[in-house]
């Protein structure tokens, strides 16, 4: 830790391109050679204070006891206060500059007190010994765009809970979550926002400790140890990351020295109403390095895989209204936030959640794009949750709710994202947004679920969906584990587990996610029967798929469809099937062309296509048969 800042570093900090400010702000150990704790050094930066005071249990609380070292014109205050150690609880006392004393948590804290408690924590973030190194070396050499993306979105708070509804600590947490994420199949886990927040139902959104891990689940090494035995079983860990805006708590960043510092200073383009939040202004240099530097902390000290990015249409657009005004600056900083991601590490992915059509998201920075890697598809998310709600029989006149997606699904690097804004708030949960009866609502779920994964597009699935969680997501409670001891979620589980395999097992499902020519419509225009058929191509324009999907009650015994290639086709999934809950029409027998024109193709396959199913069938090639 740097005893100060010096005149470049104080410079870069006011132009926001400070890369490393957790090194000289917050509360920091200092040690001797024998590495013994001397005491500790804070530094704060409060511009508009007039007098900054630490205060915490070594002295009483009392702000008259050590007050802190304005060091030079720009605002930063220092203090070494001796023979104090780990764990001691502070906070900084202002007196603003007409006169008011607010107390308020370390902007820079490595931790923080349990809720209801808001005081920080000093903390050594130094030490732990990491056993991921061959799991970074190899994320280094893997192309994201052409390799499998399965994530699954997580809030821990309610994934699941001890008997007496307490949280499981990050590292209890290892001897759950791991298993299950990996025995899905699943690439990644998405952590819903980690940060110190100080109210449980703002799920993490409303942050005031951005480089705190909460202590709801643990002390930060702990987090790190989950973070390390995920890299160890090959499953990556994204972080949910609100750099847009901030919850109004007394302690927290706003008005952190009486006075707008981080956030704007126009109350007009500040208030979030409706959220009750306030938008930080990230066209200020201070607040660009408080946010650079936080990615720069998480990348350092939790090996973070990636950032998925809030409410990015409310960085891109002041208040996220287009009307009110393009926010130029804010977007300036995206780039900025990408430059110094990939600057220190290519592999380290950035995720979009925009619901705008801002051009050139996920083009990089260099190319004249804003430098995210990915980008949420709400637009695919909205039209196929409209298009499910329907009763089967009104769905032809819907048809081109699925079919639209694939006009602009290469505009873009996109994921499919069924995540936790859908299934909460009245939204109700996917299964039950189905139509239908009991068995008809399974039926709808399934091929929802194998719609998405076999559709261009990495995937996000949120934590209850894959077991068709009957309620939507109860944020205080967790999931509704019990619901796998019945039949139907058991086998609804049991198809999507296979449905993920399938899918990381053949490159035609991801190979080509972000190429046109991975995707061929075979059949996007039968509406009255409501049935789509479309092929997924790997880079060898032999190892294809054909995928087949009933969006009506109606099966058929015998239905031909035109296909590419001469020659066997076999059918490696069936949502239908009865170890799925489904009515048991699969075809279980290698399918043969025969020579008869449909769908543009001189040849074609006879195949039982099964009612409200999805049927995905590979193309044998001569190599490949025995």
């Amino acid at each position: 830790m740097n005893a100060n800042l010096t005149e470049l570093e104080m410079y870069l900090f006011n132009e926001g391109k400070l890369k490393e400010g957790f090194k000289h702000f917050g509360a920091h150990l200092i040690k001797d050679e024998l590495n013994q704790i001397l005491g500790v050094k804070f530094s704060v930066y409060a511009p508009h204070a007039k007098i900054v005071s630490v205060v915490g249990d070594f002295n009483g609380w009392d702000s008259r006891t050590h007050t802190m070292q304005k060091i030079d014109d720009a605002g930063v205050f220092n203090l070494f206060i001796p023979d104090i150690g780990e764990w001691t609880r502070y906070k900084y006392c202002i007196v603003t500059s007409y006169g008011q004393t607010i107390f308020k948590a370390d902007p820079y804290a490595f931790f923080s007190d349990n809720r209801p408690d808001t005081s920080s924590k000093v903390y050594d973030i130094d030490g732990y010994y990491w056993n991921d190194s061959s799991y970074i070396e190899n994320r280094k050499e893997i192309n994201p765009f052409e390799t499998k993306m399965a994530i699954y979105e997580v809030h821990l708070g309610s994934w699941m809970t001890k008997p007496d509804g307490t949280f499981h600590k990050y590292n209890e947490m290892v001897d759950y979550l791991i298993p299950y994420v990996k025995a899905h199949g699943f690439s990644h886990i998405e952590l819903m926002p980690i940060v110190e927040h100080p109210l449980d139902e703002s799920w993490g959104y409303q942050g005031t400790g951005y480089y705190s891990a909460t202590a709801r689940y643990g002390v930060p090494k702990d987090l790190m140890y989950l973070i390390d035995k995920c890299h160890q079983e090959n499953i990556g860990v994204i972080f949910d990351w609100v750099p847009g805006h901030i919850c109004k708590d007394a302690h927290g960043l706003y008005m952190f020295d009486g006075e707008p510092l981080y956030e704007y200073s126009d109350f007009q383009i500040r208030e979030n109403v409706v959220w009750g939040t306030v938008n930080l202004d990230l066209g200020k240099g201070v607040t660009k390095s408080f946010l650079i530097s936080n990615a720069m902390f998480w990348m350092d000290y939790f090996h973070v895989d990636g950032f998925r990015i809030d409410a990015v249409s409310n960085i891109l657009y002041y208040l996220g209204n287009s009307g009110v005004g393009t926010n130029y600056p804010a977007i300036e900083f995206l780039k900025n936030l990408s430059y110094a991601i990939k600057e220190k590490d290519h592999s380290v992915l950035l995720f979009a959640e925009d619901s705008t059509t801002y051009p050139n998201l996920t083009v990089p920075v260099l190319d004249g794009g804003l430098g995210f890697d990915f980008k949420w598809n709400m637009g695919w998310m909205n039209d196929t949750l409209k298009y499910f709600e329907k009763d089967p029989i009104h769905r032809k006149f819907h048809h081109d709710l699925i079919t639209f997606g694939l006009v602009y699904t290469y505009s873009e690097r996109f994921i499919l994202p069924l995540s936790h804004d859908e299934v909460v708030h009245g939204k109700n949960s996917l299964v039950s947004k189905m139509p239908g009866d009991y068995w008809q609502k399974f039926a709808n779920y399934r091929t929802l679920i194998g719609l998405q994964f076999v559709h261009p597009g990495k995937k996000l699935l949120f934590m209850g969906d894959e077991f068709a969680q009957m309620h939507e997501w109860k944020d205080k409670e967790e999931l509704d584990w019990f619901l796998l001891e019945y039949p139907l979620h058991e086998r609804s589980n049991r198809f999507v587990r296979d449905l993920i395999h399938v899918y990381n097992y053949h490159k035609p499902m991801f190979e080509l996610d972000h190429a046109p020519e991975g995707f061929r419509w075979i059949d996007q225009t039968n509406r009255d029967q409501s049935i789509f058929i479309f092929a997924r191509f790997a880079k060898d324009p032999r190892n294809f798929l054909v995928v087949v999907i009933n969006m009506t009650p109606i099966a058929y015994e015998h239905y031909q469809v035109g296909v590419p290639e001469e020659g066997v086709y076999e059918e490696i999934l069936n949502s239908d099937k009865d170890i799925y809950g489904g009515s048991n029409m699969y075809n279980g027998v290698p399918l043969n062309t025969f020579e008869g024109q449909n769908h543009g193709y001189p040849h074609s396959i006879d195949m039982k296509v099964a009612p409200l199913s999805i049927s995905i069938l590979r193309f044998v090639m001569e190599d490949t048969l025995f």
